[in-house]
């Protein structure tokens, strides 16, 4: 799929937008985007559907060592791939990878925040405050401090606007039992998605939701061994091939920005979502 189109203006832009204010160390003629979360499963699969589509790359996660490894597997050669480790839940730390971004490439035109955790599985009575923060920090502040400075530069460059596309989950929608912390951040995800597709019409930025079932990841190799039911019972599940989902983010995200998949849900067609219990 080729990178985004030109789009066109339906409506006269806002005066008085602040231009850049810097120039790209790195001139790229192709779009840039940044994968939060990229150092494996649907990470991994999104940058690799990225890449191939001809987009600069920042690869940002925790663990510097795997960012490496999908870098190389990448094969790129021309300073087009960026592996930058970094807590999404730490602001000065989410600062400098973006300040990174701009230094490197001069612009940022999508960001994908897919970062997230899970919590133990257990009641929620016996899950502690650490626990219950590590989720939100990683999921929902993350988010929110990701989506804060792709906006500033957003706002600022030339051509103006860029595109934001957040992994909201099936449990966006609904949960699975003793998963608290997931839902409610997940939940909560797709409030900031709408927050962020509003207040961004000003400035030609674009967000979006895809909200993601069982996709073959390391994440998900328990659900062929069955997985907790609303009914009390353990069923296996099936699986959708993650690179489905890279496909799916590399669609949302190639639209010109005069259009928007405000949600998506992929998943596969057997999952017991759809239906009772």
């Amino acid at each position: 799929m080729a990178p985004p189109r030109p789009w066109r203006r339906c409506v006269p832009a806002p005066t008085g937008a602040p231009r850049p204010e810097r120039r790209a160390a790195r001139p790229m003629t192709s779009p840039i985007a940044l994968v939060t979360g990229a150092g494996s499963g649907i990470g991994r699969a999104v940058a690799r559907a990225l890449s191939g589509a001809g987009y600069g790359l920042v690869l940002t996660g925790r663990r510097q060592q795997r960012l490496d490894a999908v870098r190389d597997e990448l094969g790129r050669t021309d300073g087009a791939v960026l592996a930058i480790a970094a807590d999404v839940g730490d602001p000065a730390a989410v600062r400098a990878l973006f300040a990174a971004t701009l230094a490197h490439f001069g612009r940022l035109d999508l960001l994908f925040n897919n970062a997230g955790v899970g919590a133990p599985a257990v009641p929620i009575e016996d899950l502690s405050y650490e626990q219950w923060m590590a989720v939100v920090n990683t999921n929902l502040t993350g988010a929110f401090l990701c989506t804060q400075e792709a906006v500033r530069i957003m706002k600022r460059q030339q051509p103006r606007g860029g595109r934001i596309i957040n992994n909201g989950s099936i449990s966006a929608h609904t949960p699975r039992p003793l998963s608290a912390p997931y839902t409610a951040t997940k939940h909560a995800l797709a409030g900031l998605t709408k927050s962020t597709a509003l207040d961004g019409r000003a400035f030609d930025i674009a967000c979006g939701q895809i909200d993601i079932g069982n996709a073959a990841t390391d994440m998900t190799e328990a659900m062929a061994q069955g997985v907790l039911q609303a009914s009390g019972e353990r069923a296996a599940e099936p699986c959708i091939d993650v690179e489905h989902v890279g496909r799916a983010v590399l669609h949302m995200a190639s639209l010109p920005l005069d259009a928007n998949v405000l949600s998506m849900t992929i998943m596969a067609s057997k999952m017991p979502y759809v239906g009772r219990g």
